[in-house]
């Protein structure tokens, strides 16, 4: 099953949402030096926890829980921001200059979207 964020990131590549789902403290250990010197903060092997995205009930990594897409597509009830009336919103399209690679996923998804809509 795909395991995709509101944004689009593939879960299932994530080393957070890896780590967690298969209880590896090994990556969980990798990740948090990795990041630490990625976003140059001290990040913990503990705070390497995230069951995706979607996630409602179980804790998602730090910056997850704060994101404005996913606080947005959690209020309009959208399943991914491709399923929103209001795709390509400000928000999303600063997100996809960083990360042009989830925007060609999302465009495919959004077009079956309205395909489905008709």
């Amino acid at each position: 099953m795909e395991e995709l964020g509101f944004c689009g990131i593939d879960c299932e590549k994530c080393p957070a949402y890896l780590a967690t789902i298969g209880n590896d403290e090994a990556l969980r250990e990798k990740t948090a030096t990795e990041w630490s010197k990625m976003f140059q903060r001290d990040i913990k092997a503990e705070d390497v926890l995230c069951y995706g995205c979607q996630e409602r009930e179980k804790p998602v990594f730090g910056y997850c829980s704060q994101c404005q897409i996913r606080i947005c597509a959690i209020g309009r009830e959208a399943l991914t921001c491709a399923e929103c009336s209001d795709y390509g919103c400000e928000k999303l399209t600063e997100f996809f200059k960083q990360i042009p690679k989830e925007k060609e996923r999302m465009d495919a998804r959004h077009e079956a979207f309205v395909k489905r809509q008709q």
